[in-house]
C-alpha cells in the first residue's frame, strides 16, 4: 500500500482516524468531517497567536475553549455512531480522547493550567489534522505530475530571485528578488521593486514570458484534474445505474419465469381429463 508507513505514523500519534476496512458509511462521514476539524485547527492556530498577545479578553478566550472542546466533541460521538469496531477507532484515535478529557479544566476556567499543557496539545491536533489532509494532498499532486510542475516552479522561483538580486543594483537583498520574481511570474506586477539596468529589465521580460508558460501548464493541469473528477463522479453514477438496471432485469427474469410455469401448470390444470365414472358415482350418492 502506497499510504502505508503514513497511516501507521497517524495511528501511533492517536489521529488515525477511519480504519480502511470500515463500513463506506464511516468513510463518507470521516471525509465529512476532514474539513470542519481543518477549520477547527486553523481558529486553534489564530487563538494561539491572540493569547500569545493578549488580544483576547477573558470572555472571548472562555468562548473559544467551548468552541475548540465542542468541535472534538461532536467529531467524537459522531464518528462513534457510524463506525462498526468502536473499540479500534478510539484506540487508533487516542489522541482525541486526551484532547477532550484535558481539554475539561480549560472550560472551566482553569486558564493557568490550559496555558501550558492543553495549549500544547492543541497544536499537536493542528499538525495530526495537517498530516491527515496531506494524503488527499499527495494524491493529488500525484496526478498528471502535477507536484513535480509546482517543484520545478518553485525551483524557478528561487533561482530567477537569486539572479536578479545579483544581476540588478535596485535589490537590496536576495528576497527583494525572490519578492520580484514571484510578482512577476503570477503577472501581477506591484511595482514596488523594478529592475533598474538593461540586463535587469532583459531578464525580466524573459522571465514574465516564462511565467506565462508555466502558469498555462499550472491550470491546465488544474483543469485536468477537475474535469476528471467530475468525470470519475460521472462514471460512479453510471455503474450505479448499470447495477441497478441489472437487478431489475434479473427480478423480471424471475417473474417472467414464475408467470410461465404459473400458465403451463394452468394449462396443464385445463387439459386434465375428468373421471366420468367417479363425477357419476358421486351425483347417484347424492340422489
Amino acid at each position: 500500500m502506497a499510504y502505508e508507513k503514513h497511516d501507521n505514523f497517524l495511528f501511533r500519534i492517536g489521529f488515525g482516524g477511519v480504519d480502511p476496512s470500515e463500513s463506506p458509511r464511516a468513510k463518507r462521514w470521516g471525509k465529512r468531517l476532514e474539513w470542519p476539524m481543518l477549520f477547527l485547527a486553523l481558529w486553534i492556530m489564530v487563538d494561539w497567536y491572540m493569547r500569545s498577545q493578549n488580544l483576547g479578553n477573558e470572555r472571548s478566550n472562555l468562548f473559544t475553549d467551548w468552541l475548540i472542546w465542542l468541535g472534538f466533541v461532536a467529531e467524537l460521538t459522531i464518528m462513534l455512531l457510524v463506525v462498526q469496531d468502536r473499540g479500534r477507532y478510539l484506540r487508533q484515535n487516542w489522541m482525541t480522547v486526551v484532547i477532550i478529557v484535558g481539554g475539561l479544566p480549560a472550560i472551566w476556567g482553569a486558564h493557568s493550567f490550559y496555558a501550558g499543557a492543553i495549549r500544547m496539545l492543541r497544536l499537536m491536533v493542528v499538525v495530526g489534522i495537517l498530516f491527515k489532509v496531506s494524503r488527499d494532498l499527495r494524491s493529488i499532486l500525484a496526478r498528471h505530475n502535477l507536484g513535480t510542475t509546482l517543484l520545478i516552479c518553485f525551483i524557478f522561483l528561487i533561482i530567477s530571485g537569486l539572479v536578479i538580486s545579483t544581476l540588478d543594483p535596485a535589490f537590496d537583498t536576495p528576497w527583494d528578488g525572490i519578492w520580484w520574481a514571484w510578482v512577476t511570474i503570477t503577472t501581477v506586477g506591484y511595482g514596488d521593486i523594478v529592475p533598474a539596468t538593461n540586463e535587469g529589465r532583459l531578464f525580466g521580460a524573459i522571465l514574465i514570458l516564462i511565467g506565462i508558460c508555466m502558469f498555462s501548464l499550472l491550470t491546465a493541469s488544474f483543469s485536468v484534474f477537475f474535469i476528471e473528477k467530475d468525470e470519475g463522479e460521472i462514471a460512479i453514477k453510471e455503474q450505479q445505474n448499470l447495477e441497478r438496471i441489472h437487478h431489475l432485469e434479473n427480478r423480471l427474469e424471475r417473474i417472467e419465469a414464475k408467470l410461465e410455469r404459473a400458465l403451463i401448470l394452468l394449462e396443464s390444470a385445463q387439459n386434465r381429463p375428468v373421471d366420468v365414472t367417479s363425477e357419476q358415482g358421486k351425483t347417484t350418492r347424492g340422489d
